[in-house]
């Protein structure tokens, strides 16, 4: 695999939900995010500098349709194509149109062959014109997604093995954690276990611990389901938030994560599969966590 697949970030989540009115007041109103535009059936939101964090797009069924991937450079964007081309997973290039409504540059797209998500990868995305303003909530960055399904090491085999992801932390039989190299967060794309594949949550990271304990406070007052926590993960060390958004979709907060340096890194934990693995604190998730989010294929199978 080339030295040259480098990645600077994961750049963006495309979400399709069922009523895109709805969830637009709450992704702005309760999660705390800045409009950013749209069109045609999407609205853009931003957390950060950057031109859009999440799309939401109006779709028959809930759940993730694409994810973008900031390459650290037009030679690593190159040499990732260049790679997935020579496993024949057929790049397709994202048009000029839609780039620029997306403000991102030397795009293209795939289909993951492990769980079938529209994976896009890209050069550059720009900066938005106006300084992001926190609202309620002081959200610094889009962190992580995880997605689930059956088969834990060809999700292993293909990101890791293909893509030049790193674990990070794994629960035995159940989670990876991977960061997107040589990114230092401890990670930025998990995989977890289900019967079939599916989206399991989508995070966004907060600076302040105040911040977890202000969306308690809002989730319950404005009668948003809270599905796990306030709690601390073991591997990242970063106390979590989960709640749901209005299709049910799982969402959470997170304050604080180790990162990674570059070179010299430390090896990959394995912790059992037990309560206190996903929770210092012993809690437990509500049934209802992580259970919603169709992964929409680039290509329709058959």
């Amino acid at each position: 695999m080339s030295e040259d697949l480098r990645f600077r970030r994961l750049g963006y989540l495309a979400l399709n939900v069922s009523d895109l009115a709805r969830s637009g007041a709450f992704y702005e109103n309760v999660v705390g995010l800045e409009p950013a535009g749209g069109g045609d059936g999407q609205r853009l939101f931003r957390c950060s500098d950057k031109h859009h964090d999440i799309a939401l797009v109006e779709a028959s069924e809930p759940g993730i349709k694409r994810i973008g991937w900031e390459m650290e450079s037009a030679k690593a964007l190159k040499a990732i194509r260049d790679h997935f081309v020579g496993l024949g997973l057929n790049p397709k290039p994202v048009s000029n149109a839609e780039a620029a409504a997306l403000g991102i540059h030397e795009a293209f797209r795939i289909s993951d062959p492990v769980f079938g998500a529209t994976m896009e990868f890209f050069a550059s995305m720009d900066t938005a014109a106006d300084d992001y303003k926190p609202t309620h909530t002081k959200i610094v960055r889009l962190g992580h997604v995880v997605l689930a399904g059956p088969d834990l090491k060809a999700a292993e085999d293909f990101f890791m093995g293909e893509m030049n992801f790193r674990a990070s932390d794994r629960i035995e039989d159940a989670v990876v954690h991977m960061r997107c190299f040589p990114n230092p967060l401890h990670h930025s794309f998990g995989v977890g276990k289900a019967a079939a594949p599916q989206l399991h949550h989508i995070n966004f990271m907060v600076t302040d611990i105040d911040d977890i304990g202000r969306a308690n406070v809002r989730m319950k007052r404005e009668g948003v389901p809270i599905v796990y926590g306030p709690g601390r993960h073991p591997q990242s060390e970063s106390m979590f938030f989960y709640f749901l958004d209005p299709d049910g979709m799982t969402l959470e907060y997170s304050f604080g994560m180790e990162e990674f340096p570059e070179t010299d890194a430390r090896p990959p934990r394995m912790f059992p599969m037990s309560v206190e693995s996903a929770d210092h604190w012993g809690g437990i998730p509500e049934p209802d966590f992580a259970k919603v989010g169709v992964i929409e294929r680039l290509e329709p199978v058959g």
